[in-house]
């Protein structure tokens, strides 16, 4: 893979897969031996055997939640052994698999003490390949702590995975749609909604019903929201177009 498509992957980060695996192998025909099979597993993986060429790509990192690109990388001992010390330096706690050579015990000791996660020495079947990967992306997975979403405008703070609302510091019961539709709210704030978006947004498509169902549920919002819901503070009304939140 050439530098200009690797410079590529950062802008890809939004969209990328559960599985996406770098594959940085000196050998041609290993190295397409390898992405095959991984592919046919249905990750996504780039291939690379310049490990200089990498670099940017394996250290960038989304702006949300700070994930990196890539789930798993895997690297040849020859051209991956100094990118795999500097990134472990960097902090990147992504796994690495090393690839290397027929050799002793120590040899693996080695490659592990420099930061990777673990050693396959050649040759080796793709069974066990695949096996490794898996262990070392589910390992992964099991290490990260669910993260907790928080919504926050003013004072009001809604927990999306708790159902639970604090209006100026007081917890405030809501029924499932006015709940939902108040997280829609605050999850765009300043946007305006349309009765008929909110109306798809919340009760769906097949929703047989009047669009003024919306109305009703904005007033009792406003009642439990508002100090004064004739001068409302959080959800504005719009003319001609619909409802906003802030």
């Amino acid at each position: 893979m050439s530098s200009a498509e690797l410079s590529e992957c950062p802008s890809r980060l939004a969209v990328r897969q559960a599985g996406r695996i770098l594959l940085l192998e000196g050998e041609d025909l290993l190295r397409e031996m390898l992405a095959l099979a991984l592919k046919e597993q249905g990750y996504e993986v780039v291939v690379t055997s310049d490990g200089r060429n990498a670099l940017p790509s394996v250290q960038a990192s989304s702006s949300y939640h700070g994930e990196f690109a890539f789930n798993l990388l895997i690297m040849d001992s020859i051209n991956g052994l100094d990118l795999c010390r500097m990134l472990r330096h960097q902090g990147n706690p992504v796994p690495i698999l090393i690839i290397g050579a027929r050799g002793s015990a120590n040899n693996c000791a080695f490659y592990l003490e420099a930061g990777s996660d673990d050693y396959l020495t050649k040759p080796f079947g793709m069974r066990e390949f695949i096996a490794r990967c898996r262990a070392l992306m589910r390992r992964q997975r099991l290490g990260r702590l669910p993260e907790s979403r928080t919504l926050q405008y003013k004072s009001i703070t809604l927990y999306p995975e708790e159902c639970r609302v604090l209006v100026r510091g007081l917890e405030v019961k809501f029924s499932p749609k006015q709940f939902r539709l108040l997280e829609l709210f605050m999850s765009y704030p300043r946007r305006v909604w349309s009765r008929d978006q909110l109306l798809e947004k919340i009760w769906g498509q097949d929703f047989i019903g009047d669009s003024k169902t919306v109305d009703v549920h904005i007033r009792w919002l406003r009642e439990k929201l508002e100090i004064d819901p004739a001068q409302p503070e959080y959800i504005i009304t719009v003319r001609g177009f619909g409802y906003r939140f802030g």
